[in-house]
């Protein structure tokens, strides 16, 4: 059994301790916003925060992260007001959406580290995602307008005892 907190809320599962994050949470808890992109963690649709901190689901085996706080896309809020998804609205950032939560979780990291990033370090941080639709100057003006939007009134963070399914 490993234990572990999804989306503030406590949650445990019985599986194979090898299997890899986002395996356990898609099939097995069946929180399907997370996506499987290239299972080799160069692609950046898995990506979640483990303790505050963005990392690729596809390449995590569970056992690491017991007794630890993951966040995935439904964690932000039930209804898509996140700040960074308000912004991904505002801008048509989604074309396939395939590669999107990926996308706003490393968005939503990004701007946690650096709330008011310039175009260096945008480009640097979201390195990672690749959007097959290359949709990237959308991403960067979604991520600037965030920013801007939310500069002193919002902490990025996910929102509190949010576990809601998309």
């Amino acid at each position: 059994m490993i234990r572990f907190n999804l989306n503030n809320k406590a949650v445990e599962v019985d599986v194979d301790p090898n299997m890899p994050l986002l395996w356990v949470l898609r099939d097995i808890l069946n929180m399907t916003g997370t996506k499987f992109g290239c299972g080799m963690a160069q692609c950046g649709a898995c990506t979640v925060h483990l303790d505050g901190q963005p990392i690729r689901s596809c390449v995590m085996p569970l056992s690491a992260i017991a007794d630890k706080n993951v966040s995935t896309i439904e964690g932000l809020s039930t209804d898509a007001s996140h700040p960074v998804q308000q912004a991904w609205l505002e801008h048509n950032v989604p074309q396939c959406g395939y590669c999107q939560s990926g996308q706003i979780m490393s968005a939503v990291a990004l701007l946690n580290e650096h709330p008011n990033p310039d175009d260096e370090t945008i480009d640097n941080y979201m390195q990672g995602n690749i959007c097959r639709c290359g949709t990237y100057p959308r991403i960067k003006a979604a991520i600037k307008t965030a920013a801007k939007n939310n500069r002193s009134a919002f902490d990025y963070s996910l929102a509190k005892d949010v576990g809601a399914q998309v």
